[in-house]
């Protein structure tokens, strides 16, 4: 194949890739816990995690903020310019991560680890962000996010970002073989 054509193929799945997330987000979204109904488990961040593993972790950051963009104007909407920053900053954050360890450790063990670190990422990016940019959505003092920031926001983004990567893990090879057409 030229370098055009594997271009335009890469180009042609990282959107793909988008467009999936965007769907699994408009299809599945729920709050996990009552008292934060605003911290909802949604799978979008699987294909942008794939997406990263399988063209690095650059282009898992370009994904991220197509698909948050997009997904922030239309199915998200009501989180505004807050929401679009927060998750290029969750899923952009997790995804170079992920993406730059398992560049370099490209094993199923690498990209255990690389999903390991990814939720840890995750979740320490987040437990700063919703200090940062929760009071200001939610116009609540600093002293409430604190007080949520170990029972809800902490647990929440730990099994948001856990139950994307053990699907990711488990869905990556075969979803690898189907967009490059080869083992990966």
């Amino acid at each position: 194949m030229s370098s055009a054509s594997n271009k335009t193929r890469r180009l042609t799945a990282m959107a793909m890739l988008v467009a999936v997330s965007v769907i699994l987000l408009y299809l599945v979204h729920f709050p996990i816990f009552p008292a934060a109904s605003f911290l909802e488990y949604d799978p979008a961040d699987i294909p942008i995690l794939i997406g990263a593993f399988l063209f690095g972790p650059t282009a898992g950051l370009a994904i991220t903020v197509v698909a948050s963009v997009i997904q922030g104007v239309t199915v998200s909407a009501a989180s505004g310019p807050i929401g679009i920053i927060m998750h290029i900053i969750s899923t952009g954050s997790m995804v170079l991560v992920a993406g730059n360890i398992y560049r370099k450790m490209h094993t199923r063990k690498g990209a255990a680890i690389a999903l390991v670190a990814g939720v840890i990422t995750m979740t320490t990016a987040m437990c700063i962000c919703n200090l940062i940019f929760t009071p200001i959505f939610m116009g609540a003092p600093i002293e409430a996010v604190l007080s949520m920031l170990v029972p809800i926001i902490m647990p929440f983004n730990l099994i948001k970002s856990g139950v994307n990567s053990v699907i990711t893990f488990v869905v990556y090879k075969s979803i690898s073989r189907l967009v490059t057409g080869q083992e990966k």
